[in-house]
């Protein structure tokens, strides 16, 4: 029987196929370099309507002059040339497009990494360069090879203080950074079906950091619902027996508190074990853990005390803002001495708006703490919106058991 990448993509696991991709998006950065590669391989103008989408997210507002002429030049261009365009503020690609955007059964390709993040739906979507997405503008095709899969089996419900981003960075630390490469996770099991929405975007967005070319749940009852909220009349994906390439098995029961040390995301210790290491900064957002079910625990574990450190929080979109301020859940956090940002990445590429200095420690809520990602010389530690709010609190990583 077939892997749901194997049914969307119509194809078996290794075989080559051409596809319609049914979304494609690109963000400030990487719309830049397929607008110059595009214009390279004979692109004039797009003249009709596409579920093709430019969205600035990564360094906006932008950062200096020669930001600022490119970010011109590319919104000009998708303005003239029948895109779906979001500017400054709007929020980050990834999560407009969870926005009741993506369906289940899409093929949707983003250019870049995260846009794993959508198989959350039920879609397979993965990430491409730009010159991939400047064919795809051209063309509305592109090829893959079908992944081989690993079935993620979940079973059980969290217990105490663990969240969905200390089921991910289990899993990426079992699997290791390279354990699935050029696969697709599958996450399954009933473990699966107790999770909302927003923690399945958290597991399909790390899946990219143990490899994989995909992250994805089949469309379930969470999904229709999710979906019907929208304006959606969709059906559920109903999973069929297969086998996996190799198999991993999860007791969400069993999930504790975790942070991935610097320099790899697969390189894991339990919260407890690094307790009373001091901070710099806390970071709250991405596209992993900045939408309002984030801010909204963040804000309860942290309302009516003050932070100790320095401590950003960004909305991943417009509307997660425009939610928090109407529920109150944005005055508890400034309230608390956090500082409020722009939505978009901010400082996860390590561009502006939170940029660390040498030998600076950060505790954030983003998917990679890479050697001089967030600042040359700056250490990243990753956990779980409950261990930043209480990290935060002490100005050093604390358990949120404490919280």
């Amino acid at each position: 029987m077939r892997t749901l990448s194997e049914r969307i993509l119509g194809a078996a696991a290794g075989e080559y196929v051409d596809r319609k991709v049914d979304r494609a998006y690109a963000h400030d950065g990487t719309g830049v370099l397929a607008l110059e590669a595009w214009k390279e391989m004979g692109g004039d103008r797009l003249g009709k309507d596409t579920e093709y989408y430019i969205q600035f997210d990564h360094i906006v507002p932008a950062n200096n002059g020669t930001t600022a002429t490119l970010q011109h030049e590319l919104r000009n261009f998708a303005k003239s040339s029948f895109m779906q365009f979001s500017d400054i503020g709007c929020g980050i690609c990834h999560q407009l497009m969870s926005e009741g955007v993506v369906l289940p059964g899409e093929i949707v390709v983003g250019a870049d990494s995260h846009s794993v993040t959508l198989g959350a739906f039920g879609a397979f979507a993965t990430g491409m360069g730009a010159s991939d997405m400047a064919a795809i503008w051209l063309t509305g095709e592109t090829w893959f090879r079908v992944p081989e899969s690993t079935g993620i089996h979940l079973t059980g419900r969290f217990s105490g203080a663990a969240e969905a981003k200390d089921l991910a960075l289990t899993y990426v630390g079992k699997l290791g950074m390279d354990g699935a490469t050029y696969q697709a996770l599958e996450f399954v099991g009933e473990g699966a079906h107790h999770l909302s929405m927003d923690e399945r975007l958290v597991l399909s967005n790390l899946s990219v950091e143990a490899g994989a070319k995909a992250g994805l749940f089949y469309a379930d009852d969470v999904t229709v619902r999710y979906l019907k909220e929208r304006g959606y009349d969709i059906g559920p994906q109903d999973a069929e027996p297969c086998d996996y390439r190799q198999d991993l098995d999860l007791d969400l029961t069993d999930i504790v508190p975790l942070v991935a040390v610097p320099h790899r995301v697969d390189t894991i210790k339990p919260v407890e074990a690094l307790a009373g290491l001091p901070l710099d900064q806390v970071f709250v957002g991405t596209c992993t853990n900045g939408r309002y079910s984030d801010l909204a625990r963040f804000a309860r574990l942290v309302k009516g005390r003050r932070v100790a450190v320095r401590t950003i929080v960004i909305p991943a979109s417009a509307s997660v803002l425009g939610k928090a301020i109407r529920t109150g859940v944005l005055a508890d956090i400034v309230e608390a001495g956090c500082t409020i940002v722009t939505p978009g990445c901010g400082p996860c590429i390590g561009y502006h708006m939170g940029v660390l200095g040498e030998g600076e420690v950060c505790l954030s809520t983003a998917n990679r703490n890479f050697k001089n990602r967030m600042g040359v010389g700056g250490e990243i530690y990753l956990g779980s919106v409950a261990t930043a709010a209480a990290s935060a609190l002490e100005g050093e990583i604390a358990s949120p058991e404490a919280a």
